[in-house]
């Protein structure tokens, strides 16, 4: 059964979207104002400037494939099966961690509203509930899934919009000058510390490039829904940015957006636990819609067992792969085991770009005249987005690296298994090819 195209570019872009915007947005405020103070706004920009380098390299590359699988069928396109599944193993753990830890942070916020929430027993329900819904939306098709996440984009973007708004105006009756002597008081360590942060903030656009065989013209919808999305993301992380400093100034805040919202209006606290609430709900639906895709292309391509890949014949979905990712992320969520995999997200989506750059190297020499979307410069780009990574990797702690070494060890058992796995296939497919019509495989006479 063929899976459906029915994920339009502005379907696709609101995906974008949301697998960025998720719970970083309402912590960051208050290190960044710490490192930057009031030049914090402008650090924003700067960060999507230099993420923009990967997305662009993003862009070229997924151009060039229709179906399911994203990086990781990449970068095994490029380079073969055990890269391939170095990469996917790093960003299904991710993402697996990154689900799980949004759903704790949506019952902990419903538990400073509703305090029952966080009883066990309740907070159990309450976890099953939020990830069964988006499990469900996405049996009954992709395009029930998407419906549900891009609401979900709007409804987390609606509250941020509105502190923007509100912020402006309350800028606007109280407006100050900002000098050029607080872009340098910093200094470069700050900066960096800061780019670093944001880097990580910027995260997440990839995992909207899973389900290729799913979009409508991948080789102009998914450039189209990297730049668009992360225009936008910029824009709204800089206003947000800038409407907590313009209001609260840079004093030292442990919740800046709340302190924010407090100044702008009553009932701040609520506002943004509500806002949290909402983003990574969004996030959590997100990830459940494209996520799958993943294991079900691990087993499209021999690297998992066969039956993840069946699709539903009625909706057109990996439904097996969906129902045992959504199982994977509520056991991690309801038993808090998730912590040792949400430690390397940061690290797997540096993994996952490096692999993606290369990839572009590498697929223009394979197939250089492969009708795809092209940047300007691209190997140039891709080298110094490598150089990047590997700069922002070094940054890493050695918890980090010893987890980053234990994933990396299970995606060569998984390589190791797939490799004996298909040649224990190919030598049956051998015998029983090899096998006279009126004998069996054993030799002896069939019974007619």
């Amino acid at each position: 059964m063929p899976l459906i195209r029915s994920i339009g570019r502005w379907t696709l872009t609101a995906l974008v979207v949301n697998t960025i915007v998720g719970s970083s947005i309402f912590g960051l405020p208050s290190e960044l104002t710490r490192l930057l103070g009031r030049a914090s706004p402008i650090a924003m920009l700067v960060a999507a400037g230099i993420v923009s380098l990967i997305v662009a390299c993003m862009a070229e590359v997924a151009s060039q494939f229709s179906e399911t699988g994203g990086q990781y069928l990449y970068v095994r396109s490029a380079f073969g099966g055990f890269a391939g599944l170095q990469v996917g193993w790093f960003w299904i753990l991710a993402s697996i961690g990154g689900g799980a830890g949004c759903a704790n942070l949506f019952v902990q916020y419903l538990g400073s509203i509703w305090h029952p929430a966080t009883q066990p027993g309740v907070r159990i329900a309450i976890i099953t509930l939020i990830i069964t819904v988006p499990a469900v939306a996405n049996y009954f098709g992709v395009r029930s899934g998407a419906n549900l996440s891009t609401t979900l984009t709007v409804a987390k973007l609606l509250p941020l919009v509105l502190l923007i708004v509100l912020g402006l105006v309350y800028f606007n009756s109280r407006p100050q000058l900002i000098s050029a002597v607080e872009f340098t008081h910093p200094g470069s360590a700050a900066w960096l510390r800061a780019l670093l942060l944001l880097t990580f903030a910027y995260s997440g656009f990839e995992n909207a490039m899973a389900p290729g065989a799913e979009v409508k013209d991948p080789r102009r919808t998914m450039p189209f829904a990297l730049v668009t999305g992360l225009i936008g993301c910029a824009i709204l992380y800089a206003l947000v940015q800038f409407v907590a400093v313009a209001t609260i100034g840079t004093k030292a805040s442990e919740y800046p957006l709340a302190e924010t919202a407090s100044v702008l209006f009553s009932h701040g606290g609520l506002f943004i636990a509500v806002a949290v609430m909402m983003s990574t709900y969004g996030w959590l639906a997100g990830d459940i819609l494209l996520s799958p895709r993943i294991v079900y292309s691990f087993a499209e391509t021999g690297d998992a067992p066969h039956f993840l890949a069946r699709i539903h014949s009625g909706f057109h979905t990996p439904a097996i792969a969906l129902f045992v990712y959504a199982a994977l992320t509520w056991m991690l969520a309801v038993t808090g085991t998730f912590l040792w995999v949400a430690a390397i997200a940061a690290a797997s989506s540096l993994i996952l770009y490096i692999g993606v750059c290369a990839s572009l190297i590498r697929l223009r020499k394979l197939a250089p005249n492969r009708d795809a979307f092209r940047v300007p410069f691209g190997p140039t780009l891709a080298i110094i987005a490598i150089c990047i990574s590997l700069a922002l990797i070094s940054a890493l702690d050695v918890r980090q690296v010893l987890l980053m070494s234990v994933t990396a060890l299970l995606a060569t058992a998984n390589w190791w298994w797939a490799k004996h796995h298909a040649a224990g296939q190919q030598q049956a497919s051998e015998m029983v090819t090899a096998t006279p019509p009126s004998e069996s495989i054993s030799g002896q006479p069939k019974i007619l």
